[in-house]
């Protein structure tokens, strides 16, 4: 799987008083994509905590707004594995309006791999298979 689609709707708390997104839920947004992406692939982060003391720690994180989202629009996050390793994890996300199809906002967030100590560790073979991201699909990455 190299991608996967989440739908949610803009509450009314998310926004300002005009109605607007306010910036930093729409990372809120891209750790729901992510979990869905992750509970598509057949895990959960609880199994990933708790069976194998790995925890996937937010060390980076970027959003470049392009249009606004706004209160009751429909979105759809697109998440996918941008790219992964032994230890480190980084994921990709573009936020659409449901509506017209408008790119509202794109973003990458990395991730280290920890133990519940908080120092990083290998991530575990059964999810690195499943996590991996084909070389071919590396490449056109990293070369555009």
């Amino acid at each position: 799987m190299s991608q996967h689609d989440t739908t949610l709707r803009v509450r009314y708390a998310e926004t300002d008083q005009m109605g607007v997104v306010y910036h930093a839920n729409y990372l809120i947004w891209f750790e729901v994509g992510r979990v869905e992406l992750l509970r598509a692939l057949g895990f959960n982060y609880k199994e990933m905590e708790t069976q194998d003391d790995c925890h996937i720690v937010v060390a980076d994180a970027h959003c470049r707004y392009l249009q606004p989202a706004r209160y009751d629009d429909v979105l759809r996050v697109r998440t996918r594995i941008a790219e992964s390793g032994t230890r480190i994890v980084k994921f990709s996300y573009e936020l659409f309006r449901a509506a017209d199809e408008e790119l509202l906002a794109t973003g990458e967030t990395i991730h280290v791999i920890c133990g519940k100590n908080g120092r990083p560790k290998s991530l575990p073979g059964k999810y690195r298979a499943v996590l991996a991201v084909p070389a071919a699909q590396t490449a056109k990455l990293r070369d555009a």
